[in-house]
């Protein structure tokens, strides 16, 4: 799982977890932390407050929006963000964690995807004219749409 989809796979089921009245104090704990640690990436603190609210509330509607803001403050290469989203995990989903769902690391690579439920086309070599050809100098989010 890549840094930034782990920070916020993290905010999303510690916001659900936190919510209920039996939640430990040491999950309410480490979502705090995660959520300070965040909120210090925003350029604009009320921005980030607004936004972390809007998406404990709607994960799957504010999920790109955190993500791209994440992405642009650098958020995926703060190790300390990194490890308090892996020790949250660690509280709500130990058989993840064991087997390793939230760990991270990617160097170097081509055509790597990470993450459950992906699917992925990749074309090496010279590029040909067709409606499934991108190329970017920086990471890009293809979203598709069935039509």
């Amino acid at each position: 799982m890549d840094p930034i989809t782990l920070i916020v796979t993290a905010l999303a089921a510690g916001a659900a977890s936190a919510m209920q009245d039996d939640a430990k104090a040491a999950v309410k704990t480490a979502f705090e932390r995660l959520r300070h640690l965040v909120k210090k990436r925003f350029a604009s603190p009320q921005n980030g407050e607004f936004m972390l609210e809007k998406h404990a509330a709607a994960p799957d509607i504010w999920r790109a929006p955190l993500q791209q803001e994440l992405e642009q403050s650098g958020a995926g290469s703060d190790p300390e963000l990194v490890d308090a989203a892996q020790a949250l995990m660690k509280l709500l989903d130990p058989g993840g964690t064991g087997a390793g769902k939230y760990v991270v690391t990617v160097s170097n690579s081509s055509g790597v995807q990470i993450g459950d439920h992906n699917s992925q086309v990749n074309h090496f070599g010279s590029m040909t004219a067709g409606r499934d050809n991108y190329q970017a100098n920086r990471d890009i989010t293809v979203y598709r749409t069935d039509t």
